[in-house]
Order: structure tokens, then C-alpha cells, then sequence
């Protein structure tokens, strides 16, 4: 018995450190990406960064490929989470999804980098991930065309991806004003003329 506790409490010391480790190693990865985009993102930077030689970041993931599409898959669950938080904040349904596509652009402006997490797909893990995001998007856009806060001209899916493409475009912006009205624009596509925004272009 005591055998079996001391195994049980070793395996889970063990698995702490594989999870801190891997942690580390995507933190390192993240920073990079911020500081100097993907491009200059190479394994020995990171395991430099994440204080490890190469062999042991090598035990964790085979490529650099493998790091970067862990990385996508952990940013855009984080975008998740706090997208859900901000949903359910509101109650009218064009005003969570107002919110939900603020929250959306001002997480790609703040966040260097961000953009790649909407828009690198090609990985099945990054792909689901992404999914999650755009079937929470298509969700509050179903809701809101069901309560006349916006048309549908257009399916829920197609708006969805309206909206997350066209918001790719913050991370572009110098301002949180320039992120504000890019998130208008936006909606304003998603009703009709008499209802846009004022003082936006119909």
C-alpha cells in the first residue's frame, strides 16, 4: 500500500514537471514570436529562452513545427476562455455580440502576433481550437439575427468568418479608437442601412 502511494505521489511530481516544462517552453515561444515574429523564431532561441538545452526541448516536441502549432492551439484556447467571459456578461443579444467582437479585435491589437492564432489553420489541433472561437462567433450572430439585431442575408457560419477575418485586420491599427470603429465597420455589415452605426459610412 505504501508502496503505491509513494509510486502515485512520484508519478504526479513527474507530471507536474513534464506540464511546467512544456509551459516554459511555449512561454519561451510566445515571447519570441512578440519580440521578433515567427519567422525568427528557431528551436535553439527557444529552448535559450526557456532556460533548457536542446535535447531536453527536444523530449517535449520533434520540430519546430510542433511548437508553433502548440503555441496556436494554447493562444486561441486562452481567447476562448476570454471570450466566454465576456459573453456571458451581457444578456440582448446584439450587445454580446457588440462585446464579443471588441473583445475579438482588442485581444489581436494588444497582442503581438495574435493574428497568426485566427489565421493559421493547417494544423488539425489549431483547426479545432480556431473552430471553438468561430462557432462561439456564428452562435451570438444566430442569436442576434433570431432577435432582429442583425439580418440574415447570409448564414451564421459565412458572418462568422465575415467578422473574424475583418478583425484580423487590428493588429494592424495604432490606436484603440482605430480597433473601435474597425469593430463597427464590421457590424455594420451585418445590418441593414437603417440601423447601422451613425456617423459610419452606409
Amino acid at each position: 500500500m505504501y508502496d503505491r502511494v509513494v509510486a502515485a505521489q512520484w508519478n504526479e511530481i513527474v507530471e507536474a514537471h513534464r506540464r511546467d516544462a512544456r509551459e516554459a517552453i511555449l512561454d519561451a515561444a510566445a515571447t519570441l514570436v512578440t519580440e521578433h515574429g515567427a519567422a525568427a523564431v528557431t528551436m535553439s532561441r527557444i529552448a535559450a529562452t526557456a532556460g533548457i538545452g536542446r535535447a531536453t526541448l527536444y523530449k517535449y516536441f520533434s520540430d519546430l513545427d510542433a511548437v508553433l502549432s502548440a503555441w496556436h492551439q494554447r493562444h486561441v484556447d486562452n481567447h476562448l476562455h476570454e471570450l466566454s467571459q465576456v459573453r456571458d456578461q451581457h444578456t440582448d443579444p446584439g450587445q454580446r455580440l457588440k462585446a464579443v467582437l471588441t473583445a475579438c479585435a482588442h485581444l489581436v491589437h494588444h497582442r503581438p502576433g495574435a493574428d497568426l492564432a485566427w489565421q493559421l489553420h493547417h494544423n488539425p489541433d489549431v483547426a479545432r481550437a480556431y473552430r471553438h472561437v468561430h462557432n462561439l462567433v456564428s452562435d451570438l450572430i444566430a442569436e442576434a439575427a433570431e432577435a432582429g439585431a442583425v439580418h440574415a442575408d447570409a448564414t451564421p457560419d459565412e458572418l462568422a468568418a465575415y467578422c473574424l477575418h475583418a478583425l484580423t485586420a487590428a493588429s494592424a491599427l495604432q490606436s484603440k479608437a482605430a480597433v473601435d470603429r474597425l469593430v463597427a465597420v464590421t457590424l455594420n455589415g451585418l445590418t441593414h442601412a437603417d440601423e447601422r452605426t451613425p456617423g459610419m459610412p452606409g
